[in-house]
């Protein structure tokens, strides 16, 4: 069975039909740059243009960087335009795409969901923290497989600044930081985490994972086991699959 997962960041719209028995990509995934300002209308055209590359006619799964509640509604829009806050993202996305049929999920919660299914969480008890490092830094919290949705630990404050202020991908490219140096400020970010949470495991994931070889062994005294989604950064694509065929 496959279902259409799109995947929206703070930097890039991709997509692709998923394979929901292997749990991966049933073909290359096509992305577009999210437009700036990323208000609803310009973000709904660029999901458009994904999927339209494809000529999908079915179902739909869609990430969205900020809070979800019914799977519809949009609470928080941190790195994209506030107009999206209080709007109704699966009417939109579903007028935009001629009436299919739509489902909109917090982007690190379909990552999360998608890693514990395939990939590093799979068959993981106890309490289990992916986090998603990109424009911000997103969060998916399970307990004994079960997710708790639309955390957003990357808001939590560490030392006065919102935390993906500091230790997000974009901050790591914006203050030009070594891999060490990035690293360090990680490492302060999952000992405040792992203070407020105990994890037995954190998941990373975001474009970071493909080079987990250049900082995680920079990162010392967690005692939470610390590693690289497998799925990468195709994760959130899988995972917003998967809600939408929950549904």
């Amino acid at each position: 069975m496959q279902i259409f997962g799109v995947d929206i960041g703070g930097s890039g719209i991709k997509g692709a039909p998923v394979d929901l028995a292997r749990g991966d990509l049933a073909q290359e995934r096509h992305k577009v740059l999210t437009p700036h300002p990323a208000t609803p209308d310009a973000v709904a055209d660029g999901v458009k243009e994904v999927i339209d590359h494809f000529g999908w006619s079915g179902p739909v799964g869609l990430t969205f960087p900020g809070v979800v509640t019914g799977g519809a509604t949009i609470r928080t829009a941190a790195n994209v335009d506030k107009d999206w806050i209080d709007t109704d993202a699966r009417a939109l996305f579903s007028e935009r795409l001629g009436g299919l049929p739509v489902t909109v999920v917090n982007d690190a919660d379909a990552a999360g969901v998608a890693e514990m299914e395939f990939g590093a969480g799979h068959g993981r008890r106890g309490t289990v923290v992916l986090l998603t490092f990109g424009t911000g830094i997103g969060s998916a919290l399970f307990v004994n497989g079960v997710l708790v949705p639309n955390t957003e630990l990357g808001h939590l404050e560490l030392h006065g600044h919102d935390a993906e202020t500091r230790a997000s991908s974009k901050a790591k490219e914006d203050g030009e930081l070594t891999w060490e140096h990035w690293a360090r400020r990680v490492q302060k970010y999952l000992a405040h985490v792992e203070m407020l949470f105990s994890p037995e495991l954190f998941i990373i994931g975001g474009g970071v994972s493909r080079k987990s070889e250049k900082f995680l062994h920079h990162i010392k005294g967690i005692k939470a086991e610390i590693v690289p989604a497998q799925l990468q950064n195709n994760a959130g694509i899988v995972g917003a699959a998967m809600r939408a065929a929950k549904e």
